[in-house]
């Protein structure tokens, strides 16, 4: 279904830095005139995080901001309120700066394992230590995101919205990695055809429409993922090994596309666009991929948010992920 869609050369991850929606608005749209992104500005505090703003999309279920993070509750309290006021603010602008847009347009939200790692329960516990908790949350942030998907086409009714679900927390919830509310243990590992069903049950909220799913952690697990329904994965392309290769060329062939994060995710001195793809090309010839087939095949962004970065850097990195992927599809090989 999802793995014919073909996208457009680049697009950013999705934080900025600041606190201004209009201001982030503007830089996404006037950087990205093919694939723009719904902008998060998590500098504004609880509620503008990944967490706390996902969480202000879920149905039927609210989250309140505790000492040791968000915490499940029984009804919309001010975090809550405060999450929908932001999300709000920055669709507005958006939709403001994307006045006759037509064509691609990502929203992103954090993914169903994540969520259930980051977001704890009553007793303290992250709602990943209950099978049921993880059922229910998957539940609600379906039919939230099922919401928020059809106020997204309202406000911009040219665009092909694209989903992305960020799991950063996924390959520590395959391995057994997630850590409990005292530290001194971990979360048993979450059966991993129990992780594909749930995600394949969030990703098919989107219908016909592709989903992302964006890690910025290592070990990222390629054909679960495509298994799923991903139709394209965004990850950090530093972190790529060798023993990645086979994954990574049988999802390129089995149709998934690639999100190769290859600018920095914070200020640092940036290349020649032709060096910041020289390991995205040096992989093709790897694989023994068609050369050709790398602009289709692969969107660049950078490696992760940009939250951490100054203003001016993140303007830089978009534009250069805008020309490195001009020099991709102009010299392949």
């Amino acid at each position: 279904m999802n793995a014919d869609f073909s996208f457009a050369p680049a697009t950013g991850v999705g934080s900025l830095p600041g606190g201004d929606a209009r201001e982030a608005a503007k830089t996404v749209t006037g950087s990205f005139e093919d694939f723009p992104f719904l902008a998060e500005l998590p500098a504004r505090g609880p509620g503008a995080d990944m967490i706390g703003r996902t969480a202000g999309l879920l149905a039927e279920l609210y989250a309140r901001v505790e000492p040791s993070g968000w915490r499940i509750g029984d009804r919309p309290g001010r975090d809550t309120k405060r999450a929908r006021s932001w999300l709000r603010e920055d669709l507005d602008a958006l939709e403001e700066h994307t006045q006759g847009y037509e064509g691609q347009l990502k929203v992103q939200a954090v993914g169903p394992w994540t969520l259930a790692a980051a977001l704890e329960l009553r007793n303290g516990e992250a709602a990943l230590s209950d099978p049921g908790a993880c059922r229910d949350l998957a539940g609600s942030l379906a039919e939230g995101l099922r919401l928020h998907l059809a106020e997204v086409r309202r406000r911009v009714p040219g665009a092909d919205v694209v989903l992305q679900l960020d799991e950063p927390s996924l390959t520590s919830v395959l391995r057994g990695q997630v850590r409990s509310a005292s530290g001194y243990r971990t979360h048993r590992a979450v059966d991993r055809q129990v992780v594909e069903g749930t995600l394949r049950d969030v990703v098919g909220v989107h219908g016909d429409g592709p989903v992302v799913v964006h890690s910025c952690a290592p070990d990222v697990p390629f054909a679960l993922l495509r298994r799923s329904g991903a139709a394209a994965v965004s990850f950090d392309f530093s972190l790529l090994t060798e023993r990645d290769d086979d994954v990574i060329g049988e999802a390129v062939e089995a149709g998934t596309r690639l999100f190769a994060g290859v600018v920095p995710g914070v200020d640092a001195p940036l290349s020649d666009p032709a060096g910041s793809v020289m390991g995205v090309r040096t992989l093709w010839r790897r694989l023994g991929l068609r050369p050709g087939l790398l602009a289709e095949a692969v969107t660049l962004t950078p490696s992760c948010g940009l939250a951490g970065a100054s203003p001016g850097y993140a303007r830089r990195a978009f534009a250069h992920c805008v020309r490195a992927a001009r020099s991709l599809a102009d010299d392949p090989e």
